[in-house]
């Protein structure tokens, strides 16, 4: 008679994620709510710049749909490079902890990193264009964390992780962030070859070596 062996069943939960995920669902719909126009050329930012030239001026970095959905970015990214590391075995998807300590990372990086743009643009004196290159990029990133959350729950909820679709988000990521540098490129090009020099500093000290030291980092620790 063969003897059965009872191994324990571990359970991970995951309602706290749930609960994350249903609360970025609800500030979508209340924005397509209430801002219904602006949520409406909001998503589509992949194909079009008119959202981007309509709500242009730089108050709109701190009006409430701009905040609400940097909130849907913050807590789609948290949520891949959750899923990226426990992809690499670094961590468990389950693993709140982690979670809380990569939004509050993340968190921490975007704000110095716009409090320093602000600063490096006033003593350049070029604040204002600073703050459009800031809305530029809330806007289309904001937009990609809104596109990557449906993505996010999908591999959340799938048990077997798809290596694949690792690898084709992390190249999407990439080339769109080399479109919207070209559009900010396209747009202030007279600006820019007037302050060619100022304008290289920016680009390796406050949008490559950020990305580089955090990549370092990571995979140090």
């Amino acid at each position: 008679m063969n003897m059965m062996q009872l191994s324990e069943r571990i359970l991970v939960n995951k309602d706290w994620a749930t609960v994350l995920f249903v609360l970025a669902i609800a500030i979508i719909a209340i924005n397509k709510s209430i801002f219904s126009v602006r949520f409406n050329e909001f998503v589509k930012l992949g194909y079009s710049d008119k959202y981007n030239k309509v709500y242009k001026e730089t108050n709109n970095l701190l009006n409430w749909f701009t905040i609400s959905m940097f909130i849907i970015q913050l807590i789609s990214f948290s949520f891949f490079i959750l899923l990226l590391l426990s992809f690499f075995n670094y961590t468990k998807t389950g693993n709140y902890i982690t979670y809380i300590q990569i939004v509050t990372f993340l968190f921490v990086f975007v704000l110095s990193k716009f409090l320093i743009e602000k600063i490096v643009g006033t003593a350049i004196d070029s604040e204002s264009v600073v703050d459009q290159f800031n809305l530029i990029k809330t806007n289309y990133r904001a937009f990609l964390g809104f596109i990557l959350l449906p993505v996010n729950i999908v591999l959340y909820y799938n048990a077997v992780p798809i290596k694949e679709v690792f690898y084709v988000i992390l190249g999407v990521f990439l080339l769109y962030n080399v479109f919207t540098y070209y559009f900010l490129v396209k747009t202030y090009q007279k600006m820019i070859l007037g302050k060619l020099f100022y304008f290289i500093l920016y680009l390796c000290t406050l949008e490559i070596a950020p990305y580089y030291f955090m990549y370092y980092w990571v995979t140090k620790n």
